[in-house]
């Protein structure tokens, strides 16, 4: 029987500044603030469909180190299994340098997914059931390809639903694609992958159309400010963004896309899924760090009625 979300990502651990402005190249500036904590696309994203209500499996890779215990300690306390968290014997914990603008929330962020990038082909036939068992797998890129290829194949071969969030960005082989239910680029990552600059919703139709072209079934793209945009081929979609007071931008794709595969756990459409996504990552911006700032349920309900209407529970 297939049933909830089954992520295959990385963790690593967020080293958060906060200043005003971003530093220019050579440039040294003073911080406000400093905050250690959990983190990582495919943990964010776990983290982030676990609260808005999925039933998640997480499978990660972490290190025999002290920063390996700020995961352990932290899916202890968020009631998340670790059955399935793989443990390198030489590589460490991934890490995440991030520094925050106070003033407008933007960031910048070098990622050194470490252990993650190690993913071997032991440790997929260790989480081969959990895959195979799956309603929804979400994916990232934040591990090495060759292993991400092989857990997407897997995946589609059981007959799973593959959702393929490219970040950051890489160049994906098109017998890969073609086994993709869903991809989940931002306007940044479809534009490196597509050649489209996606500026406006025409833009997101053609960096849409090379997606499609390759046998993936469905698009979505994040448009930041402008909302977000999806189509299954046949049908497309465009919403505003959710006005809030955005304090902080860290992970707000993350959130998206954990509440998007959450809603499509339940058996929402495509469409649907959308909105209840993009009301999961307007409230994400509203707090501060990552996978700490992932709404709750109730939380999102509240905003998606109000800007959606009833959301009709199956």
């Amino acid at each position: 029987m297939q049933k909830g979300v089954v992520m295959f990502g990385s963790f690593v651990v967020d080293l958060t500044t906060r200043q005003k402005g971003l530093p220019l190249p050579g440039q040294t500036i003073i911080g406000s603030s400093f905050q250690m904590g959990p983190g990582g696309k495919g943990s964010n994203q776990a983290v982030a469909a676990h609260r808005a209500g999925a039933e998640v499996t997480l499978i990660t890779k972490i290190g025999k180190d002290a920063f390996s215990n700020v995961a352990l300690d932290f899916y202890r306390k968020e009631g998340i299994s670790a059955e399935h968290v793989l443990v390198a014997e030489e590589e460490s914990t991934g890490i995440a340098l991030i520094m925050v603008d106070e003033d407008g929330g933007q960031n910048e962020i070098v990622v050194v997914p470490a252990a993650c990038m190690h993913i071997a082909p032991e440790d997929i036939e260790k989480s081969r059931s959990a895959i195979e068992s799956a309603k929804i797998l979400l994916v990232q890129m934040e591990i090495n390809l060759d292993a991400l290829c092989r857990i997407i194949e897997i995946a589609h071969q059981a007959g799973v639903f593959v959702i393929l969030n490219p970040a950051p960005a890489a160049r994906i082989p098109d017998a890969v694609l073609a086994m993709v239910d869903v991809v989940t680029p931002n306007e940044t990552e479809a534009e490196a992958l597509t050649g489209v600059a996606v500026r406006s919703e025409a833009d997101a139709r053609r960096a849409a159309a090379y997606f499609l072209d390759r046998g993936v079934k469905n698009v979505v793209i994040t448009l930041g400010e402008m909302g977000a945009f999806a189509t299954d081929g046949k049908k497309s979609e465009t919403l505003s963004r959710i006005p809030v007071e955005a304090i902080d931008s860290t992970g707000a794709g993350d959130a998206f896309n954990g509440g998007f595969a959450a809603a499509l756990a339940e058996g929402k459409d495509l469409f649907a899924a959308l909105r209840f996504g993009n009301a999961t990552g307007a409230l994400s911006v509203t707090k501060h760090g990552t996978a700490p700032s992932m709404p709750r349920r109730e939380e999102i309900l509240a905003v998606y009625r109000e800007n959606y209407g009833e959301w009709v529970e199956k």
